[in-house]
């Protein structure tokens, strides 16, 4: 019988199912695990009912034309899950599709345990999506300490295992960046789409130009996914002398060598903060788009920053929207500089609330208590 159904639907999902396996075998090397699962996860070892590959899509645009055959193979996916039996599903993020199969599932008469790894942002927005999971999982695994009030009300069993870029950092080798002698590295982290550049990049450009009239001590290095096109930026600010370009598979080479740093809103911030690197945060929003999650959407958080969210205080100063200009971002830098310490001190404390578990064993011993628990008559029942 198999003990265990791991769904792994992007890359980013085959990087903690790779850890959370080998976790797995670690424990218990007799488990009999099949899954959807990507390279990583196929070369620990897995029965692989289906490659990762064929549910990658990207964009509104590829998603819609991709639709009936996403549908096609939900149904494959949940068909093979059903046929299986397995004692447990684990479902890695995913949450549109994961939350859909999950519930299918129930509704098909499946008994068996389900899981699921990384919380969905319920605490921003998607609230209607905490009955459904509660009333269709058995268990939902968290990497952050915070999330797990958000279902305080309901009969979901939560575990926080931690997150698994600590985990990823401490097996980390670094190259740090070369720079001129007697200069601090600034680097900069526009977004990984050609939209978050355009609307970060020029801003932040033009104030590191007026950084380095009254800090010449200062040199720039730029996370660069599309390099031709952050360098046009670049030489049309005359800034060629002062930056340079970093691939993206170096970002943590620079962020290790990052005296400060400029980034985008996103886990680029968590990453900022656990290699203890004061950071500016910036998101640069369209107006329609702020009436959407605003009005819409209705997102009104006292923090949007996650290392904010997470320490419940502000480390990280955020410019979002309306608040983010050339003033705010130059103030909000200078101040970063001026008390480095403070923030460095900061860091180190936050790191500390996240740098207690190692999240894919957490993940795992879950996992196998869950699978070795004895069924009982489910009494909770899926709303139509």
């Amino acid at each position: 019988m198999t003990d265990l159904f791991i769904f792994t639907g992007e890359a980013s999902a085959d990087l903690h199912g790779e850890k959370i396996l080998e976790a797995l075998y670690a424990q218990n090397p007799n488990l009999k695990i099949s899954g959807v699962a990507g390279p990583k996860m196929r070369a620990v070892g897995i029965d692989c009912v289906m490659p990762m590959e064929k549910f990658q899509v990207m964009g509104f645009v590829d998603v819609f034309f991709a639709l009936p055959r996403l549908i096609r193979q939900f149904y494959k996916v949940a068909n093979s899950i059903l046929k299986l039996q397995p004692k447990a599903v684990l479902f890695i993020d995913y949450p549109g599709f994961n939350i859909r199969l999950a519930r299918h599932l129930r509704k098909k008469g499946y008994t068996g345990k389900l899981c699921h790894y990384i919380c969905p942002s319920v605490w921003a927005w998607g609230k209607g999506r905490i009955p459904k999971m509660a009333s269709t999982l058995d268990l939902l695994l968290t990497l952050f300490p915070f999330e797990a009030k958000y279902f305080a009300h309901t009969p979901l069993s939560i575990t926080h295992v931690g997150h698994p870029l600590v985990q990823r950092l401490q097996e980390t080798t670094y190259q740090p960046i070369p720079i001129p002698k007697g200069k601090m590295l600034v680097g900069i982290f526009p977004g990984s789409r050609t939209k978050e550049i355009e609307r970060n990049l020029p801003m932040i450009l033009k104030v590191a130009k007026k950084l380095l009239r009254d800090h010449t001590d200062l040199f720039f290095a730029v996370s660069a996914k599309f390099p031709e096109m952050i360098q046009a930026y670049i030489d049309r600010e005359g800034l060629t002398e002062q930056f340079i370009l970093i691939p993206p598979e170096k970002t943590y080479d620079l962020m290790y060598s990052s005296s400060f740093a400029i980034a985008k809103s996103g886990t680029v911030t968590l990453e900022l903060a656990l290699h203890g690197v004061p950071t500016v945060v910036t998101y640069a929003i369209s107006p329609l788009d702020l009436i959407i999650a605003r009005d819409v959407l209705r997102v009104r958080l006292p923090h949007y920053c996650i290392v904010n969210i997470v320490a419940g205080k502000t480390v990280f100063p955020e410019l979002f929207g309306p608040h983010f200009s050339e003033k705010s971002l130059h103030d909000a830098f200078e101040n970063i500089m001026t008390h480095r310490e403070n923030y460095v001190k900061e860091l180190g404390e936050f790191k500390a609330i996240l740098d207690k578990k190692e999240a894919s064993t957490e993940a795992a011993r879950a996992l196998l208590k869950m699978i070795s628990k004895k069924k009982a008559p489910r009494t909770r029942r899926v709303k139509k």
